[in-house]
């Protein structure tokens, strides 16, 4: 019989119906939106390899330069691929030559990757991973010996005023302006601390966002920096403006200079429902009978990122009976935060090790007495639960008085932007550090 540890209650309480993923709902922004400008045609790579392809058959591509042809190979890693299966038997010693930099015995699904190869020979010349959005991995011959380097992606980057309202979702206002869903999860992460996008969100609610999109080869590829940007919530206005403060780590700001970072997130998943609130006396859903529920209930599909709320240390990791595989997190002024019922863990958890508020610690599932995929999320303080929806949540320091002029000149250039006193195409990123 396993036991539970300290932090999580002896009888186990959950249960919960699958999900709806959507939510939230949006209308016209107090930011004026202007066309988002239309990326310049494709430019050719400024590479000493680059020349005129003459032939081009799916996604092999020979490439005639001055000194002789390369066969290069690009694609996408797909399901089940391997670094043997890209490289053949160039595989051994590219790995050996990549794991200074980036280990390539677990290559991701979707990531570009490029191969070079001396198109008469066959013998490899140059290998490129992209191991994110924004470094890539490059394995080359320096002489008669491969070496590896991390390289940063280049993008062009263009400033747009973006904004929505909703009728019915988050999801479907974006779609609606013509952007990807992820400008959401955008919008989500500046405001979290102060918009709850499970519970709070409603139609009439609007929001306008000056955002960097990143292009390569004139193709949209993702949203860099926000700029400035305001959520419309229930009538009230949340205001957010970057600005590089004393740490020298850039942060959003309102318009008093307070910082929007709080100790705690408004909530461990950014969009889902509630099916269960904090309650002195709940009739559970598997036994009947009458009990307390000290947790929030979120209802999410299988495998969705589970967040950490604050920074803090990893206090209990590990199977709690009925709670299933679970996670508590130890944090400043006494708090301590748990996530029961997961599926998985992310890499590096365990007790003892620190995680950054925003940090996927673990995966929604319904381990344990649940009735349907779910999240328990509970937060304790000085080892008394409280109920998460009510509790003190500080915000992090401000900009110092020393540094207030310069924020105030930071506003005005963010505002002009918006205004349209400065056109968007006048946007330099390195100006605007």
């Amino acid at each position: 019989m396993r036991n539970h540890v300290s932090g999580f209650p002896k009888i186990s309480l959950l249960a919960v119906p699958l999900l709806l993923l959507g939510l939230l709902a949006i209308v016209p922004a107090p930011f004026r939106a202007e066309p988002a400008p239309q990326p310049d045609a494709a430019t050719p790579q400024a590479d000493a390899e680059a020349a005129e392809p003459v032939v081009q058959d799916n996604d092999v591509t020979l490439t005639r330069i001055e000194d002789g042809q390369k066969e290069i190979i690009s694609g996408t890693v797909a399901e089940g691929d391997t670094a043997a299966k890209l490289l053949g038997s160039d595989v051994h010693g590219v790995m050996q030559a990549a794991r200074k930099h980036h280990s390539l015995a677990n290559i991701r699904s979707g990531q570009p990757y490029t191969v070079v190869r001396n198109q008469e020979t066959k013998a490899l010349e140059r290998f490129e991973y992209e191991i994110d959005g924004h470094r890539k991995l490059v394995v080359a011959f320096d002489g008669a010996a491969l070496v590896s380097r991390v390289e940063p992606i280049v993008y062009t980057v263009r400033l747009a005023l973006l904004q929505g309202g909703v009728e019915s979702s988050l999801f479907q206002a974006v779609a609606a302006i013509g952007e990807s869903p992820a400008l959401a999860m955008v919008v989500a992460e500046v405001f979290r601390w102060d918009v709850d996008f499970i519970r709070d969100v409603q139609a009439g609610d609007s929001f306008s966002i000056l955002v960097e999109k990143l292009y390569r080869d004139g193709q949209f590829k993702q949203y860099g920096r926000v700029l400035g940007a305001t959520f419309t919530n229930k009538g009230v206005l949340f205001e957010a403006f970057l600005f590089r403060g004393v740490s020298g780590h850039a942060s959003h700001y309102n318009r008093k200079g307070e910082s929007l970072r709080k100790t705690l997130l408004k909530a461990p998943l950014a969009f889902t429902r509630i099916t269960s609130g904090y309650s002195k006396g709940r009739r559970h859903p598997i036994f009947h009978d009458v009990r307390p529920h000290e947790a929030v209930d979120y209802a999410a599909p299988a495998g969705t990122p589970v967040k950490a709320v604050g920074d803090g240390v990893i206090s209990q990791k590990g199977w709690q009976g009925g709670y299933g595989h679970t996670i508590a997190i130890r944090h400043s002024t006494g708090l301590e935060s748990q996530y029961a019922h997961l599926s998985g863990y992310a890499r590096g958890m365990a007790a003892g090790a620190r995680v950054r508020q925003g940090q996927v610690i673990g995966f929604v599932g319904m381990t344990g007495w649940a009735t349907g995929p779910h999240l328990d999320f509970r937060l304790k303080q000085h080892g008394r639960f409280i109920n998460p929806m009510k509790a003190v949540n500080p915000r992090e320091d401000g900009i110092a008085p020393g540094r207030m002029q310069a924020f105030e000149e930071r506003k005005t250039r963010i505002r002009n932007f918006v205004a349209g006193v400065t056109s968007l195409d006048a946007y330099a990123p390195d100006a605007f550090p």
